[in-house]
């Protein structure tokens, strides 16, 4: 018997990346899955490629409205909510002097106040059913220290390390467990973004970056999506039912706790 089987998973920002191999993950243990993104054409078309227990949705992390709907969306389509994945995210990056304010408005509206007011409509729901939960947010080891030019992110992931563990506590007298994943560096289309950043501020050539963070793991390599997809698996099953509110580095060995 697989270990999600007769659950049903909402993951945000789940048209690509790391979100859309959670899906595929949850898939392949037996969950219904919802593809919640901002980007719904893409959503569709990766639903579509994983068949009719997949779901795409229509997910803006900024608006209230939008959150409601995608999950009466849900609701609507697969009748409960079981698991959900915060994985909506962007990264920012600039030394102090030149941060602005709109940068840091818009990075801690997608990855911090996305995941807390998605996480509340959705434990909402859990605590209506009365049958329990997983929420999984996604951090970083960018939360668990700072970095020069990235302030603003840092600072964004630690306040889900902090919002896991408070969400964690409350939320657990209803038997929702809320914990969240820390990955290290994880290659995919969105590190063009990241490399892009370093060489503008570090004079970096492209791709120079990404050379030099993947040789700095000590397990020898940038992470791929697939290495995160054990932990979201198991923290969604029931073995992780006495686990609350931690964060857990999934990283190569770049942070140790």
């Amino acid at each position: 018997m697989t270990r999600l089987q007769g659950k049903t998973g909402l993951i945000t920002g789940a048209a690509r990346g790391i979100g859309l191999e959670f899906a595929r993950a949850y898939l392949r243990e037996g969950a219904q899955v919802a593809l919640a993104d901002i980007d719904i054409e893409r959503a569709g078309t990766e639903a579509a490629r994983l068949g009719n227990a997949a779901f795409a949705v229509e997910m803006d992390v900024t608006r209230q409205e939008s959150i409601d709907a995608a999950v009466a969306a849900t609701l609507a389509q697969f009748g409960q909510i079981d698991i959900l994945i915060n994985n909506a995210a962007i990264f920012t990056a600039a030394p102090i002097d030149e941060i602005s304010r709109a940068d840091y408005a818009r990075c801690f509206e997608i990855n911090v106040a996305g995941t807390l007011f998605t996480m509340q409509a959705v434990a909402k729901h859990m605590i209506a059913r009365g049958q329990g939960g997983k929420i999984i947010n996604m951090a970083s080891q960018a939360g668990r220290r700072g970095e020069a030019l990235v302030a603003v992110y840092c600072a964004s992931k630690a306040a889900i390390i902090s919002l896991t563990q408070s969400a964690g506590l409350n939320l657990i007298q209803h038997r929702i467990n809320v914990n969240a994943i820390a990955p290290g560096v994880v290659d995919g289309e969105h590190w063009d973004g990241v490399d892009a950043f370093f060489a503008k501020y570090e004079g970096k050539a492209p791709g120079q970056k990404k050379r030099e963070v993947g040789a700095a793991v000590p397990f020898g390599r940038m992470g791929v999506a697939s290495d995160l997809t054990g932990m979201a698996v198991f923290l969604a099953s029931s073995e992780a039912d006495y686990i609350v509110a931690q964060t857990y580095n999934v990283d190569g060995g770049q942070w140790m706790s």
